[in-house]
């Protein structure tokens, strides 16, 4: 969990480098700072160094980025509702005033789902644990909040049936047995927990059953539900951080790798086992096959893995996974669309920064920020570094766009949890990220962080580039927590992005935006025909269902797909595709994601003044290519697979 600061002593990778004239260099070079230089040559030096700080000061300042001014008009107002809205259980991890392992500072995730189909999004947030055992033998539970459809939930988790206990980490989202009620699985240090949705507002834990629940000596984290082999039944990616053994734990300051800054700190991870992903292929019996070696996961090794996003990145109808890990090289499965996976990171720019460094990679998330139709990569990392965007060049490859983007500011936080969303609905993406540093010593021993940090919003220009307006945009984005965890999603079903935020040993967070503004937006839910539903029947066209509900279901001309693929039932890999005017919007739906976490699934465009959209249309997994035309803005649409215009069919091979 530290900034990495130079390439693996185990491999040798020569990075292309990209020269970007926006970025900020140092105005010395190796051969001018000897005692050989003459006097002249210092002389001459010198004044470069002059001339140059004076252009700089006279020129915009785009690599460092650019915050909001005070004054400045907000653009969105987020307060905290958690304690008025019943989100009062504080999340538990480890010791509050000092972290001895490393055991005690990854904090947990959080989602954001429908659990009983009522159409309101309800809130999981998952808990952990400490190192001293709990005086009533019984550690603390994860929570399930009810949404009741007026600002606030209730805590259903005794009665929903999800009461295991353990150090919790990441959560993540998907129907993976095609009945119509999703399913949450639970990663931790131990055995994971796979709790299947009996459609009755009740849980039923099946890790083993199921064969997910692994061996109970690795360290799950991230997680995310993936068609990866688009059979219409979901599989199962597991991300995993290291091989700890808690008897054998090193105590703070006992090795190099247990220092920081000159301070004794919590070992790790640099210098302890790594530990391999995981990958589930769903056998649409109930079970799963761990087929790992077979897919060839197990091929990229030395990572210590966190986050996980899906993302079809080169467009050709098949998921890819991204993996973002702590102290080294990011992951890029590449599918191969026969069953395998390649690591393409590091030939596709996605590995490490612009200056070839490994990251601690802690938090990731997927959007098309540029508004060009190809989805690009953000990435949280440590303090004392950069967060980094992957700008998607559509032709397989990545750049990284940092400091262009304007994100070379606010090094001194530890970033978490982040996504990216249109929080005001001007139809581009914004960014927001959650912070919170690992050592409490920082806070005692001065180190330039604090322990408890704020949250940062970044507002999209539309134009490239966003700005820092945290300062403007509400008490609670300014407000100071360790975060980790952090999931997005429309909980009011009014078009009003809202956050929660898991913090360490505190409540969570619940952001909701209340400065509205008459910016338009659309929504999507996906129903796939999944494989018990094929083939699709034809049909006459009908127009679009409405009711006084922002929840409308789409209804149009269908046809049978000739294609042997399928989707699931949620349509997880399913990307949409809207035109508004001059604009296109394209995302997809998409489990996991963020820090550990899992944030609402339907898929929410801002429109920005647009009052109408040109078109609606999805590629499902199962190659199927419909339009949804005449549906209403400001509203939330069902689209259900085989009930849109058909486009044709998606063939598109490597």
């Amino acid at each position: 969990m530290f900034a990495a600061t130079r390439l693996s002593t185990n491999s040798l990778v020569e990075i292309p480098r990209r020269v970007d004239p926006s970025r900020t260099r140092p105005c010395y070079h190796q051969g001018w700072m000897t005692l050989h230089s003459s006097f002249p040559r210092l002389l001459c030096f010198f004044g470069l160094c002059a001339w140059l700080s004076l252009q700089s000061a006279s020129a915009p300042s785009v690599g460092a980025g650019n915050s909001q001014s005070a004054n400045a008009k907000p653009v969105v107002h987020f307060t905290d509702i958690a304690q008025k809205a019943g989100l009062t259980a504080p999340v538990i991890f480890g010791g509050e005033n000092t972290k001895k392992y490393i055991i005690e500072t990854t904090g947990t995730g959080v989602a954001i789902f429908d659990y009983d189909n009522d159409g309101w999004p309800d809130i999981f947030v998952v808990n952990g644990t400490t190192l001293e055992a709990s005086p009533t033998g019984k550690g603390p539970a994860s929570y399930l909040y009810h949404n009741n459809h007026d600002g606030t939930f209730t805590d259903v988790t005794a009665k929903a049936g999800l009461t295991h206990t353990g150090w919790g980490q990441g959560v993540c989202v998907g129907d993976y047995d095609n009945d119509g009620f999703e399913d949450l699985y639970v990663t931790y240090y131990g055995k994971n927990v796979l709790y299947h949705n009996n459609g009755n507002g009740t849980f039923t834990e099946v890790g083993e059953k199921a064969h997910v629940a692994g061996s109970g000596k690795a360290w799950g984290t991230g997680c995310a539900f993936v068609d990866y082999d688009r059979d219409g039944k979901l599989d199962l990616i597991v991300a995993n951080y290291v091989d700890y053994d808690s008897a054998t734990a090193l105590a703070p300051g006992e090795r190099p790798a247990c220092m920081w800054k000159g301070v004794p700190v919590m070992c790790g991870p640099r210098g302890l086992p790594w530990a391999k992903n995981i990958l589930y292929h769903n056998l649409g019996n109930g079970r799963f096959e761990d087929v790992t070696a077979k897919a060839h996961i197990d091929q990229t090794n030395g990572h210590y893995s966190f986050s996980v996003s899906t993302l079809d990145y080169d467009d050709d109808g098949w998921p890819d996974i991204f993996v973002a890990c702590d102290s080294t090289a990011s992951i890029l499965y590449h599918n191969n669309q026969d069953g395998t996976f390649t690591d393409v990171a590091v030939v596709a720019g996605a590995a490490f920064n612009d200056d070839g460094r490994e990251q601690a990679g802690m938090g990731s998330t997927v959007g098309d920020y540029d508004g060009d139709g190809r989805l690009d990569l953000f990435k949280t990392n440590f303090s004392d570094d950069t967060s980094t965007l992957y700008r998607n060049n559509g032709d397989g490859t990545f750049d990284d766009k940092t400091f262009p983007a304007g994100f070379g500011l606010n090094t001194q936080y530890l970033g978490w949890g982040v996504m990216f969303a249109d929080f005001d609905n001007d139809g581009w993406p914004d960014l927001l990220l959650v912070n919170g540093h690992v050592y409490p010593e920082v806070d005692s021993q001065h180190l330039g962080s604090n322990f408890r940090e704020p949250k940062i919003l970044y507002h999209n220009n539309g134009n490239g580039k966003f700005t820092d307006i945290s300062a403007n945009a509400g008490p609670a984005i300014t407000a100071v927590s360790s975060a980790r965890g952090l999931a997005v999603g429309d909980l009011w079903n009014d078009g009003r992005i809202s956050a929660v935020i898991s913090n360490m040993n505190a409540p969570p967070m619940l952001l909701v935006n209340d400065l509205r503004n008459g910016n338009h937006w659309i929504a999507f839910r996906t129903v796939g025909a999944s494989p018990a539903d094929r083939p699709l029947k034809k049909s006459s066209a009908a127009s679009a269902q409405t009711s006084t509900s922002p929840l409308h279901a789409a209804s149009f001309t269908s046809s049978t797909s000739s294609t042997s693929f399928a989707s699931s039932r949620d349509g997880i890999g399913a990307k949409i595709t809207v035109k508004a005017g001059t604009r296109t919007l394209v995302d997809e739906v998409r489990s996991g994601s963020s820090y550990i976490s899992n944030s609402d699934m339907r898929v929410h465009f801002g429109l920005g003044s647009a009052t109408k959209i040109d078109s609606v249309q999805v590629r499902w997994p199962s190659g199927l290519v419909e339009r949804f035309d005449n549906l209403p803005v400001d509203s939330i649409h069902t689209l259900k697979e085989g009930s849109g215009t058909p486009v044709g069919i998606a063939v598109k091979k490597n």
